[in-house]
């Protein structure tokens, strides 16, 4: 090798900072990993319209999840899951309180990682964590919502899919629960920094100017209500779709169960409950339950995806005259969708039947992904 060559290569590794090959040796063992393992998102459920072995894969890839909770006064707190629950399309997180936390008044921020430990030799193996989610506390606690409690906890509802079990008559944090749907979740826990979010690539989809209905039918719902013990409901419905004639409100309505056509309504397994646990403590919150939905668009692709904890509040007239048990009634709403689900307690059979599910959606979200003006 030329003197000079050899001389400038040497100057190269020499103006390295220390540990950096061995960070891009792990940087590259990891990415090829990743490379072997998520070949497997490939393979879509013709039910959900999402990759039907993601949970193989995150167990594959070493993936947990670890949430940092930063006090007022800026201290910070890394906890490890106590406990997690995968479903059908989503997954369910918590992590205990006890006396690690501070009262949830002084949380300032929450910060969720997914966490991937690398498999190697070593004793100690490198970690690599990706930024899911960053959140104010003070910006959260102005629209937190109390969505059941039992004699131990009240479970405040901080925003769709994150909720906060809170001692009764106390401060403390008994526990967080955290709920994530499965749409691009092993890119979001794998594929940021511990500074900086997955961002998903914008996918326009194939613009129709000959169709006067394009983006108002062809919908296909998957719907999953469950709990952190047991799946309540599954149901997949095809075909949704919304007349222009029908937009009201800035809303387009697909009706999913009509409650007139009692071949649709469907038994749920069990009761709406959210049965929870904190160390030596459990119980159960009555008309609670998780509900993780999938809206996918005429060409099969994740249209608008959900997770959140719900409640099911009793409703003092009944809509539907053909079952004479209570009716209750459980409603989602964010900015871009809202839920409506119509059940009925059966008192002799002791079981709920969901009677009515209707899904909106916001005109304004509509527009933005398939280009239109309705």
């Amino acid at each position: 090798m030329d003197k000079s060559l050899l001389r400038m290569a040497t100057m190269e590794v020499q103006d390295r900072p220390e540990g950096y090959y061995k960070r891009l040796y792990f940087k590259t063992v990891a990415e090829c990993d990743m490379i072997k393992w998520t070949r497997r998102l490939g393979l879509i459920s013709i039910h959900t319209g999402l990759p039907s072995q993601t949970e193989w894969v995150l167990r594959n890839l070493n993936v947990t999840w670890e949430l940092t909770v930063m006090d007022k006064s800026g201290r910070e707190r890394t906890l490890e899951q106590s406990r997690s629950q995968f479903t059908e399309t989503s997954v369910t997180l918590c992590w205990s309180g006890g006396d690690r936390l501070p009262d949830y008044q002084q949380i300032s921020t929450l910060q969720l990682y997914g966490v991937r430990r690398l498999a190697c030799v070593s004793p100690k193996r490198p970690v690599c964590r990706s930024l899911m989610a960053k959140l104010d506390m003070q910006t959260l606690t102005k629209n937190m919502q109390v969505i059941g409690q039992d004699r131990l906890v009240q479970l405040k509802l901080l925003q769709p899919g994150i909720i906060i079990g809170v001692w009764r008559d106390q401060c403390s944090v008994a526990f967080i629960m955290f709920t994530l749907h499965f749409h691009k979740l092993v890119e979001r826990s794998t594929q940021g920094s511990s500074v900086c979010s997955y961002v998903e690539p914008v996918v326009q989809p194939p613009y129709c100017d000959i169709d006067p209905e394009y983006g108002l039918h062809g919908y296909q719902l998957h719907i999953v209500l469950h709990n952190t013990v047991c799946e309540l409901m599954s149901g997949s419905f095809s075909q949704l779709f919304c007349h222009r004639t029908q937009i009201s409100d800035g809303l387009i309505q697909l009706t999913v169960i009509s409650s007139t056509n009692l071949s649709q309504h469907t038994p749920l397994s069990g009761d709406i409950t959210l049965p929870w646990r904190c160390e030596a403590l459990q119980g159960t919150v009555e008309n609670c339950c998780i509900m993780s939905l999938t809206l996918l668009d005429e060409f099969r692709k994740p249209f608008k995806c959900v997770t959140s904890p719900v409640s099911a509040e009793l409703e003092r007239t009944p809509v539907c005259y053909d079952y004479d048990g209570e009716h209750y009634l459980i409603h989602y709403q964010d900015s871009d969708v809202q839920v409506k689900m119509l059940l009925v307690w059966m008192n002799e059979q002791k079981q709920f039947i969901l009677i009515s599910l209707v899904v909106y959606v916001s005109v304004c979200y509509v527009n933005k992904y398939f280009s239109r003006d309705y």
